[in-house]
């Protein structure tokens, strides 16, 4: 019987569960959460904590970290991967992805989504729900773009960048690595590592090392 063993069992881990149902591949789901009130999340069993994801490994031989912090997501992905599970790609049955698309391991695109040819999205991102990725683009591992956020054609976005709810990303620009591109900000120009940026269009706001 095929079993996942998803770890965060908050409002991102439940549309993560969800979305993992439909795709029907597994018989059983169930939740690693360090909240110790829940048993239950939506008819899921809350079995553990966090910490705990290696008891289960002959249990749950696949895993999905459900965490919305990105750097935090990542360091699970990985210490998962050393602990032998295997980490599957989850995708709604309503998202829409081309042909010559590259989604790499514990990343889910959510309903509604869009990603357009030869783009490569890179390990533990989230692609939340009506985002548009574009063609051509490159996102590095833990990028998160935001429910109803867009990205032009050509665009490449660094490691653990936070793209917020309703902002664009105009065609052809290179955002660093751990930016805040804040909700409904219109980037038109390159974006350096590590700064927040917002308004129409974007300028700096703050460093964020």
């Amino acid at each position: 019987m095929a079993k996942l063993l998803i770890l965060g069992a908050s409002g991102h881990g439940r549309v993560v569960a969800e979305i993992a149902t439909l795709m029907k591949q597994w018989d059983e789901i169930s939740f690693l959460d360090d909240n110790e009130e829940l048993n239950h999340v939506n008819g899921y069993k809350v079995i553990d904590r966090l910490k705990n994801y290696r008891l289960y490994k002959d249990e749950y031989e696949n895993a999905f970290v459900a965490i919305g912090n990105n750097q935090i997501r990542l360091r699970l992905i990985n210490e998962l991967l050393k602990a032998g599970f295997s980490i599957p790609v989850l995708i709604h049955p309503k998202a829409t992805i081309s042909n010559n698309v590259f989604i790499d391991i514990g990343t889910v695109v959510m309903a509604g989504a869009v990603i357009n040819t030869n783009t490569v999205i890179g390990k533990g991102c989230i692609i939340n729900t009506s985002s548009s990725v574009d063609h051509d683009c490159v996102l590095g591992d833990g990028v998160h773009i935001s429910p109803g956020a867009h990205v032009g054609g050509t665009v490449h976005i660094g490691r653990c960048t936070w793209v917020c709810i309703g902002s664009s990303i105009s065609n052809n620009i290179t955002i660093g690595e751990n930016v805040v591109i804040a909700a409904g900000a219109v980037v038109i120009r390159d974006i350096r590592d590590n700064v927040m940026v917002a308004g129409v269009p974007a300028t700096f706001k703050k460093n964020l090392e």
